[in-house]
């Protein structure tokens, strides 16, 4: 009876021999090269029926300090250039400088519009990517100056550059336009405060005046009553004067009538008169003494007594009461009120304005041509991109061909680590059938009798 021996199953092995698999990955080189030719293929195809991208950029820097030499010296409107810079960086990135831009130039953003889409939706597909505004790292000292770059991508078939330029251009316009609104608002402000102080100033200087009418009014009231006073007290005085001269002149003419004196005399010609004497003789006598009245004679005093009885105003002998009718008729009239009142331009007279008026001047002569105001240096312009950003085709299909590598060589390793069998089945044959051939050869019974034989 005969036997076969049979080897027994070789248990798989849960190690991966790295030789193995190189070798495996070796034997399908031409499929990991196919995988890679298609996927590079794939990448080509792609990066050639994309839309190219573009890439522009500009530089901005602070302008020169003469050139905001004017708009500084006006003691109007202080702009450094480094605030003009920040100033011209901020309208760039703001969305109603870039709106204004977009509205005004449709046309360069045609390719932004769709059926459907209102003007600010085609806008903000347009800002929302394609415009970067890049500023210097202020934690970073290497920069040797301030700037202000701007970025932008835009497909194949739009003006770029065009774009870019005009956003700057539109920018610095409205800044400038600004610059001139503020100019203008501020000046107006300061005309309108002067011509507030200039009010104040006519309103003062009119209470003034009317307060100075007003005493001078008052002073020549005070003045005109006091005389009145005075002129009315003169004359009373005078009539008292009067009247006690009458009394005077009443008593004398008695005395002379006692004495007989009809004509004036003298002591010393009445005592002749006494003796007789008949001698013609001038005599001439010295006299210390007042003469007394009654020596006047009867005739002479009642004269007298008639006049000042028949008087009827005593203002003559006084020579005070002329002078007072002379101030009173000054009073009628005040030189001073006419010419107050008649002044024409009232605004010479002010006090303490001359500041304001050359102020008020100048402010109205201040002439800055803000058009030709630079606020930013354009240290960079916008020029025509040489190539494309995107897509980088040569490394697209690189890639592409990188990746397909690597993916038939995942697939392969796959192949290897799920069905070990099919890559190994030819090299387990041959050890097996040299193992068959090496084993003994077992012999029935039959045969092992013969052998005892």
């Amino acid at each position: 009876m005969s036997s076969s021996f049979r080897a027994p199953p070789v248990p798989p092995s849960d190690e991966i021999d790295i030789f193995a698999l190189a070798q495996a990955v070796w034997q399908q080189k031409w499929f990991v090269m196919l995988a890679a030719v298609g996927v590079g293929l794939a990448a080509a195809a792609y990066a050639f029926a994309v839309t190219p991208e573009y890439n522009v950029s500009s530089v901005l820097r602070p302008a020169a300090i003469n050139e905001l030499d004017a708009l500084n010296r006006s003691d109007i409107y202080q702009l450094p250039p480094s605030e003009a810079l920040k100033k011209v960086g901020a309208s760039l990135e703001s969305y109603d400088t870039r709106l204004g831009f977009f509205r005004a130039n449709r046309k360069l953003f045609e390719e932004f519009e769709r059926p459907g889409r209102t003007l600010e939706q085609s806008f903000e597909a347009f800002n929302k990517d394609s415009i970067k505004l890049v500023l210097p790292d202020p934690k970073k000292a290497d920069s040797l100056s301030a700037y202000v770059k701007l970025s932008m991508d835009y497909p194949k078939g739009m003006d770029g550059v065009a774009i870019l330029n005009g956003l700057i251009d539109y920018a610095i316009k409205v800044e400038r336009q600004q610059v001139a609104d503020d100019m203008e608002v501020i000046i107006k402000n300061r005309l309108s405060e002067i011509e507030g102080k200039l009010d104040a100033a006519r309103s003062r200087y009119d209470n003034e005046k009317e307060a100075k009418i007003a005493s001078l009014n008052e002073d020549d009231a005070i003045r005109r009553a006091r005389l009145q006073d005075e002129l009315k007290a003169l004359r009373a005085q005078l009539k008292i004067r009067r009247t006690n001269r009458i009394t005077q002149l009443n008593e004398a003419i008695g005395i002379a009538r006692s004495l007989g004196i009809k004509k004036p005399a003298t002591p010393s010609s009445l005592s002749e008169s006494d003796r007789g004497s008949s001698s013609s003789v001038m005599h001439t006598e010295i006299n210390n003494q007042q003469i007394p009245l009654y020596f006047m004679g009867v005739d002479a005093l009642e004269a007298e007594k008639t006049a000042l009885s028949l008087r009827k105003s005593d203002d003559f002998t006084e020579g005070r009461i002329a002078q007072i009718g002379k101030e009173l008729q000054l009073l009628e009239t005040n030189r001073q009120i006419e010419v107050l009142n008649r002044r024409e331009n009232e605004d010479m007279f002010l006090r303490d304005v001359e500041p304001l008026r050359a102020e008020q001047a100048r402010l109205a002569n201040l002439n800055v041509d803000i058009s030709r105001i630079k606020l930013v240096t354009i240290d960079r312009l916008a020029l025509e991109p040489l190539a494309p950003v995107k897509p980088r085709r040569v490394l697209v299909v690189a890639l592409g061909m990188l990746l397909g590598a690597i993916l038939g060589i995942c697939l392969v390793v796959f192949r290897y680590i799920i069905f070990p069998n099919i890559n190994s089945g030819e090299k387990m044959a041959r050890p097996m059938a040299s193992v068959m051939m090496d084993a003994p050869v077992l012999s029935g019974p039959s045969d092992r009798l013969d052998e005892r034989r």
